[in-house]
């Protein structure tokens, strides 16, 4: 049976078009930024890694190895962090001072490299620690976080910042504090945003990285969908070029 009063199916489709409006108008010009300096980063030889914790990891993978993906991005993994391993486990990993150093040991980032490091609530060891290495080896960081959840916890790292106070430059999803957006009649709140709202302004970033590379005259590389013809072959090409730098990938 179908209900045709308002519902949280509405509820959440109204937060999230909402969001999605607001990100639009107050992110852009943070985004046309990240896109200007990944495409930089591409066209000079250099490697865009991405780093998520907690679901952030969804978002730290959405833009590698997928139709429509950018070829040269590197996704920091670690079976620690993820939630598939231990998902209790991934968040005391998060806040362990020892593993950004793990992390840079199979991830070499270096000058010229341009890391999107992505937290919600960018308190944690992990995301904040490797910021701020990446930043010393010479990379530019670009955070991706909530402002008004951030803001308003305070750091759980011994350096004593938050993601946001360590990037070159912030790209804010907009979320309410605690993620979830949607209060229910007993009290929880449910619907988190992060997740759309992250992978709408990832996409459309790299989106606008293909389009800078070809107005300057030169082609930024993305994957094909492999189940088109002739995607296979024109994969296995960017795979063969770039499977000895992205660990992973082949």
């Amino acid at each position: 049976m179908s209900n045709t009063g308002h519902t949280a199916i509405d509820g959440y489709f109204e937060n999230a078009q909402d969001l999605l409006s607001r990100t639009l108008a107050t992110q852009r010009d943070a985004m046309e930024q990240a896109a200007a300096r990944i495409a930089a980063c591409v066209r000079e030889g250099h490697m865009v890694y991405t780093f998520g914790t907690g679901h952030g990891h969804l978002l730290a993978l959405e833009l590698f190895y997928r139709a429509g993906g950018m070829a040269k991005l590197c996704p920091i993994m670690d079976e620690r962090l993820m939630l598939h391993v231990s998902a209790a486990g991934s968040t005391q990993w998060e806040r362990d001072e020892a593993l950004p150093q793990d992390l840079l040991r199979r991830y070499p980032i270096s000058a010229g490299d341009v890391l999107i490091d992505i937290s919600n609530s960018g308190r944690n060891t992990a995301p904040v620690a490797l910021a701020m290495a990446a930043r010393e080896r010479g990379a530019y960081v670009i955070a991706l976080t909530s402002l008004r959840h951030s803001r308003g916890v305070s750091p759980r790292n011994m350096a004593g910042k938050r993601l946001f106070e360590v990037a070159d430059l912030v790209l804010d999803n907009g979320g309410v504090p605690g993620d979830a957006s949607m209060p229910m009649a007993d009290g929880a709140m449910v619907g988190p945003t992060s997740t759309v709202a992250g992978a709408a302004i990832l996409q459309a970033i790299v989106s606008r990285v293909k389009e800078i590379s070809l107005a300057e005259g030169w082609e930024a590389e993305f994957y094909r969908s492999s189940n088109i013809d002739g995607g296979d072959e024109y994969n296995e090409a960017l795979i063969d070029a770039y499977a000895p730098l992205i660990p992973g990938l082949k």
